[in-house]
C-alpha cells in the first residue's frame, strides 16, 4: 500500500482510508437496520486485517454510531500504527442557529473527550468539522479552540468535511485549516477545480463519496424510475469500462486517485470482500492518461441532483 503526504502536516497516510460509518450505522444503499450491520467481533477482525494489509489511515465520526469504539477496540494494542481522522459532533442547535461561544467550546470539548475514550487513546491524528458549512467554517471562535486543542497536542491536525465547492473555497479563504474532506466521483467533479489551489496551500485533500454510497458499484444497478438519468449516465460507462478492463468500482477509485493532489480516497468499507476489492484496486496498475481523459469528460450533468439525501427521503433509494 503507497502512501502519500497529508498535506504539510507531516503526517503519511495510505493512499486508501478505511470509511467506518458502515460499521457502526446503518448506511447505504440496501442497508437500512442495525440486524444487517457487520457483529462486533467481525467488524474487529476486518480493522485489524485492513491494518494487516497496509491501510493505515482510517475515518470515524462522534455521528457514526458505534464506529469510534470499534476502532478503540481494535487498535488500542496498535495506536502507533494507525493514524485516526474522527469528526466533532454537529454544532447546529435544532433551530439551525448556532449557540454561544462558550456553549460551542464546551460541546467541542465534550465531543473531543466522547472520541478520545470510545477511541480508547490520548490524542486524535485529525479531528475535523463535521458538514462545516460557511459560517461555522469562518467563525473564528471555533477555529481558535480547534488551533489550542492541535498547540496542546491532543490533536495533531485539524480539517473541515465539506460539501459544496463554495464551502471548500471558504476552508481555503479563512486559513488555519489542515485538510479537507471532499465528496467527488466520477459523477460530480466539481471540487476538482481547486484541487490545485489546496496544494499550493499545502492543504491535505481526502476524497469521500467515491462509489456514491454504492452508486458506482454492483450496488447501483437497479434504480427507482425518477432516477433515470443517473441510471442511463452509469450504464454508459460500459464501454470505458470494457476499453480500460475495470469494473465500475475499480474504475471510480483509480480515477480519484490519478489526482496528484489528493492524499487518500475514503473507501466505505463493512464485509472482508469489499476489504479485498479495494485493496486489490489500490494495488493494480494506475489508470492510463486516455482512460483518465475519458472519465474527466464523463461527469453527470448535473450534479446538483445527485443529493442521495433529498432522494432518500423522496422514496427514491430502497
Amino acid at each position: 500500500m503507497k502512501k502519500r503526504k497529508l498535506g504539510s502536516t507531516g503526517i503519511e497516510v495510505s493512499e486508501m482510508a478505511f470509511g467506518t460509518v458502515a460499521l457502526g450505522l446503518p448506511y447505504g444503499l440496501g442497508i437500512e437496520h442495525e440486524s444487517q450491520l457487520l457483529p462486533e467481533d467481525q467488524a474487529i477482525q476486518l480493522l485489524q486485517t485492513a491494518l494487516d494489509q497496509g491501510v493505515n489511515f482510517f475515518d470515524t465520526a462522534r455521528q457514526y454510531g458505534k464506529s469510534e469504539a470499534l476502532l478503540g477496540r481494535a487498535f488500542r494494542q496498535r495506536r502507533q500504527e494507525v493514524i485516526i481522522a474522527t469528526k466533532c459532533t454537529h454544532l447546529r442547535r435544532g433551530d439551525h442557529t448556532l449557540p454561544s461561544e462558550k456553549a460551542l467550546a464546551a460541546a467541542i470539548e465534550r465531543s473531543l473527550e466522547e472520541s478520545l475514550d470510545a477511541l480508547q487513546t490520548g490524542y486524535v491524528d485529525l479531528l475535523m468539522l463535521h458538514d462545516g458549512d460557511e459560517e461555522i467554517i469562518r467563525h473564528s471562535g471555533i477555529k481558535k479552540i480547534f488551533e489550542q486543542y492541535k498547540k496542546e497536542g491532543v490533536i495533531r491536525a485539524t480539517g473541515v468535511s465539506t460539501y459544496t465547492p463554495r464551502e471548500t473555497r471558504a476552508v481555503m479563504d479563512s486559513g488555519g485549516w489542515d485538510v479537507v474532506q471532499v465528496p467527488f466521483n466520477l459523477m460530480d467533479q466539481r471540487q476538482a477545480v481547486l484541487f490545485e489551489e489546496l496544494e499550493q496551500q499545502g492543504m491535505g485533500v481526502v476524497i469521500r463519496s467515491v462509489l456514491l454510497k454504492g452508486l458506482l458499484s454492483e450496488r447501483g444497478q437497479e434504480l427507482h424510475p425518477a432516477l433515470k438519468e443517473v441510471a442511463q449516465h452509469i450504464a454508459a460507462y460500459a464501454p470505458l469500462m470494457e476499453a480500460s478492463g475495470l469494473r465500475l468500482p475499480q474504475l471510480a477509485t483509480k480515477f480519484v486517485l490519478s489526482f496528484p493532489q489528493v492524499s487518500s480516497v475514503l473507501v466505505g468499507i463493512d464485509r472482508m470482500e469489499y476489504l479485498r476489492e479495494a485493496l486489490d484496486t489500490v494495488a493494480g496498475k494506475a489508470l492510463e492518461p486516455e482512460f483518465f481523459e475519458q472519465a474527466r469528460n464523463a461527469a453527470f450533468k448535473d450534479p446538483d441532483f445527485l443529493n442521495l439525501h433529498n432522494w432518500s427521503v423522496q422514496g427514491w433509494l430502497k
